[in-house]
């Protein structure tokens, strides 16, 4: 029997559905990418911002045309993460094409469910959140190859006024650290070399089964796996980063000096409006003090913009901090608001229009940063690991230490030796485009 697996949203979610495929493989089924030859289609559902729903929502009227048609394949059409277990009740009324409803920590239970479906039974599986997931659940199956997410706690305890994760992850769960340490020795054993650290927050890991932040304990057990050579961190929540989690980055070899830290404005009246637990000073000092022990550290970040109540004064404060900060890579998001969130239910909600055009001068003016810090690396020699070649132009892509797979930039040079995805070489810096170095390879890699 063939599944057609569609994942959206975050690399959050990726896991899951890596878990899943897993899962399915390990049951018999076999995957196809080609909607015809489906027997059972499975959408991972994101719903965390607007646009988000939108395109789950179209991806199963999409699918569903292919689960309601006689002269088709599909005879099972699976709604699992966070719409399923959002919007369960509203999937079945709206959306009868669908015959079952999977939540975000049921997902283990994917192949009884499809058996179930083929049964006659419509499935409503959403389970209570804060479940652990029994041991050898929280497997990941390798993503792209050479590298993988591996997710180190599930659910959230902030209390952000935007956010709705807590309501479909439940509270901060941290995966068992010998788990994740059996994990990364097996994903080695499978040709991984790079290991991404996810989480709805990394920085809190331990503290809720081991009594303190154990981020770092967990990054030095990780480092001493054989055959991973890089470890970077995602989703480091600024008020969590401590001393000691900066100079394990700064120590060990393996880890990237690159960091991901979600900021979102600058403003402290906005700060405090989103329920955020720090403050425009507070965060100042902390990049501070991270370039002044790492001085290469790459510091990404991102950004809310009209978020009820944000007024040109808080916009130009955004701005100035971001014009201040130099931040290696950012993103910006027009604010969402989300039923169920306090903040949907904010007096002085923002017009679209000027959501979009703050956004855009964020956006702007941190491209010329970008491509001005893009423009000073030349000269510079670093190590990049190999994503793969392009044919056509003869030349190899990699990712240097600064960009992480799918959201940063490329390095791009020529090679007469091949290189396989994975592999480390050192290139030198010889210029750039936007985004995107150029580069040679160095003689220390012939």
């Amino acid at each position: 029997m063939k599944v057609l697996f569609v994942s959206l949203g975050c690399d959050k979610n990726l896991v899951d559905s890596e878990n899943m495929l897993g899962m399915l493989r390990e049951s018999g089924y076999e995957f196809t990418d080609d909607e015809e030859e489906a027997d059972v289609m499975v959408v991972n559902s994101c719903c965390f911002i607007g646009d988000a729903k939108e395109e789950s929502i179209n991806t199963i009227i999409r699918l569903g045309e292919y689960r309601t048609d006689p002269g088709k394949r599909c005879r099972a059409l699976i709604v699992t993460g966070c719409l399923a277990q959002r919007y369960a009740d509203e999937i079945r009324k709206e959306l009868p094409e669908v015959d079952a409803c999977i939540g975000t920590t049921a997902y283990d239970r994917i192949a009884s469910a499809i058996e179930r479906v083929f049964k006659g039974e419509y499935v409503k599986d959403l389970d209570d959140i804060d479940r652990v997931l029994e041991p050898g659940v929280n497997r990941v199956v390798t993503t792209g190859g050479y590298y993988s997410y591996l997710k180190i706690a599930e659910g959230c305890n902030k209390l952000c006024t935007y956010c709705i994760i807590p309501k479909l992850r439940g509270h901060y769960r941290s995966v068992p650290m010998d788990l994740l340490v059996n994990e990364a020795e097996r994903l080695s054993g499978k040709g991984v070399r790079e290991l991404i650290l996810v989480a709805q927050e990394t920085t809190l890991y331990g503290l809720d089964i081991y009594g303190k932040k154990s981020l770092p304990e967990l990054i030095r057990r990780l480092c001493r796996v054989e055959g991973i050579n890089w470890i970077r961190l995602l989703y480091c929540y600024p008020e969590e980063i401590t001393d000691e989690l900066i100079d394990v980055i700064k120590r060990e070899p393996k880890v990237c000096h690159y960091i991901d830290m979600p900021i979102q404005h600058a403003s402290d009246r906005v700060l405090r409006r989103m329920g955020r637990r720090t403050s425009l000073s507070e965060i100042k000092k902390l990049i501070g003090r991270l370039r002044e022990r790492i001085p290469d550290m790459a510091i990404r970040t991102t950004l809310i913009s009209g978020f009820p109540g944000e007024d040109e004064k808080d916009h130009e404060i955004l701005l100035d901090f971001v014009r201040e900060a130099g931040f290696d890579r950012l993103g910006v998001f027009t604010y969402s608001a989300e039923e169920g969130t306090e903040a949907a239910r904010m007096d002085d909600q923002i017009e679209e229009e000027v959501k979009a055009k703050r956004r855009d001068e964020v956006m702007k003016l941190q491209q010329k940063i970008a491509f001005e810090r893009a423009l000073s690396m030349k000269g510079r020699e670093l190590s990049v690991m190999v994503e793969g070649r392009l044919v056509e132009e003869d030349v190899y892509a990699a990712r240097t230490y600064m960009d992480a797979p799918g959201v940063d930039g490329l390095i791009f040079f020529a090679s007469e030796r091949e290189l396989m995805s994975g592999d480390m070489v050192k290139v030198r810096v010889t210029g750039a485009n936007e985004y995107d170095l150029i580069g040679e390879l160095s003689n220390e890699s012939a």
